[in-house]
């Protein structure tokens, strides 16, 4: 299981789903944790209802079915499928819409989903996320990118209250993959994905939804800074050392 785990964090996430399938044929018996355990590509489904797109993850999952946080139906439909407290859906309706905003201002597109959940702890789990297609037939494509995409998953754990502070774990995870294709580059390919974890007691005195908000800027911003440093910092060093710019060729003493 552990060596399951450690090939599946190396392989490009446009692979993940053929990769887990093979996995979850060969450990039948761990079919729950690597399902838990392994974040996919983001899917999305249309919900009829309200006429709008939401995300599919496990975390909205209910057997076959998925919930959509716009008509809290689930899609196909499910009798006894599980729903938040009256308390934790009024919460959810309000953080959709606001992160929807959020969404807009800084990707310009794509599509967000928010859910929640109550846990064993007396407090409730968050699920934020955000899925961007950059290809050509996606939506507010950019560039020469002939596929691209941006998931985004953003899970916080809120503890209870304790004299109004509360503790929240948010652990954030970012797969990116793009593919280039024109007559000057030629084809090239780039993906990975990126986790990290930040945990802090806030003060609730301004809301939930205010310190989960901040977190996720605060996070996104380090993620997408270590995205750039990483992915495109050492992929344009190595591509620099491998194929130097002619003006940089001119220069070297002949041998």
């Amino acid at each position: 299981m552990e060596a399951a785990m450690g090939l599946m964090r190396r392989i490009p996430p446009k692979h993940t789903d053929a990769a887990l399938s093979a996995l979850l044929s060969l450990l039948p018996n761990h079919s729950s944790d690597l399902l838990s355990q392994v974040d996919q590509p983001l899917q999305v489904l249309f919900d009829v209802d309200c006429g709008k797109e939401f995300i599919l993850c496990e975390y909205n999952r209910d057997a076959d079915s998925y919930r959509s946080p716009w008509s809290n139906k689930y899609h196909p439909p499910l009798k006894d499928g599980a729903l938040p407290s009256i308390v934790l859906r009024k919460l959810e309706v309000e953080a959709n819409d606001i992160f929807a905003i959020y969404r807009d201002q800084y990707y310009e597109g794509g599509f967000s989903s928010v859910y929640m959940w109550e846990d064993d702890n007396e407090g409730f789990v968050a699920c934020f996320l955000i899925k961007k297609d950059g290809s050509k037939t996606g939506q507010g494509r950019r560039g020469y990118l002939q596929e691209g995409a941006w998931d985004a998953i953003h899970v916080i754990e809120v503890g209870p209250e304790e004299e109004g502070v509360a503790h929240y774990c948010l652990t954030s995870t970012v797969m990116l993959s793009l593919t280039t294709d024109n007559e000057l580059s030629g084809t090239f390919s780039l993906s990975g994905s990126i986790r990290r974890q930040m945990d802090m007691k806030l003060s609730v005195a301004e809301g939930h939804l205010c310190n989960m908000g901040r977190m996720i800027e605060e996070m996104e911003s380090k993620l997408r800074n270590s995205l750039d440093q990483v992915y495109f910092g050492k992929t344009k060093e190595m591509v620099c050392t491998l194929r130097p710019p002619s003006e940089v060729v001119m220069r070297l003493p002949d041998c």
